[in-house]
């Protein structure tokens, strides 16, 4: 998935902007200092979006603190010199961005280091929820982060899911996609299944609401068969900050956790003009 970013960023802007910002056009033609500052700790995501949003109207930016840094609050991220009414125009874009991407980050971050202390070899993978039109700056955050960003679009990789198993069957789906694809994902909900699926040929099979205890079993199974180094394992369904190391000890190799993307608790910023 590719896009433009900066032709994003002119339409965020656009979304906000309107017509015109009427507000800051009573302003005198003054040139103004500001300051993006943060008001509570985390990773920071998104300074190099919010330094575009600047510049795109003539604004000068000097960036104090860089993408995945850890931020403490009160420091200072970004300082802005610009016309008032251009600075002010893009402040609520660009601190809208700077919230939302760096509290992603620090989801990603909080969840990566808790992993870290049980299973070096498993990885943070975030999904398709995202919000509509902001999917690319959503999964950029969760890499900041330190997790990675798995399919960005449905074009990307075959991933076969319960609906498509309700119309199709696994083997036949599978073989079908051999044809074409190296690389196969697919969803199951039983041991079963996932016996099945790597057999067939699947790379990865996503464990499906698994318990901990059940993806054990799975793995142990599929150890005994010779199966388990021809797969990747995904653990998916109801994964948080409270169960994640127990879905790490497993020995599963992904875990993709929605809840970082589509349940974002933002990290505040303020802009202050100097």
């Amino acid at each position: 998935m590719k896009i433009n970013q900066r032709k994003e960023l002119l339409r965020f802007l656009a979304e906000d902007v309107g017509k015109g910002d009427i507000t800051s056009s009573l302003l005198p033609k003054k040139i103004i200092t500001a300051r993006i500052i943060a008001k509570q700790n985390g990773i920071l995501a998104g300074v190099k979006c919010a330094k575009e949003i600047f510049c795109l109207k003539g604004c000068k930016v000097r960036v104090l603190k860089l993408d995945g840094s850890e931020i403490r609050s009160t420091q200072i991220v970004l300082e802005i010199s610009g016309y008032a009414k251009s600075v002010l125009t893009c402040e609520r874009t660009a601190l809208n961005l700077l919230t939302r991407m760096s509290g992603i980050a620090t989801q990603t971050n909080n969840l990566v280091e808790k992993i870290r202390k049980v299973n070096s070899k498993s990885h943070i993978f975030a999904t398709r929820k995202t919000a509509p039109g902001l999917r690319f700056f959503d999964k950029e955050a969760v890499k900041i982060g330190g997790g990675q960003k798995h399919r960005m679009s449905l074009d990307e990789m075959v991933m076969i899911k319960d609906n498509h198993l309700a119309v199709g069957s696994i083997t036949n789906l599978i073989n079908k996609a051999k044809k074409k694809y190296k690389k196969i994902e697919i969803e199951v909900e039983n041991q079963n299944d996932a016996i099945l699926a790597a057999r067939e040929g699947a790379t990865i099979i996503m464990l499906d609401n698994f318990s901990p205890k059940d993806i054990t079993k799975t793995i142990a199974r599929l150890k005994k068969l010779g199966l388990r180094n021809k797969v990747l394992l995904e653990a998916s369904g109801g994964i948080n900050s409270k169960n994640i190391q127990a879905f790490a000890k497993t020995g599963v190799d992904m875990i993709s956790v929605g809840e970082i993307t589509n349940s974002v608790k933002g990290i505040d910023f303020s802009l202050e003009v100097s």
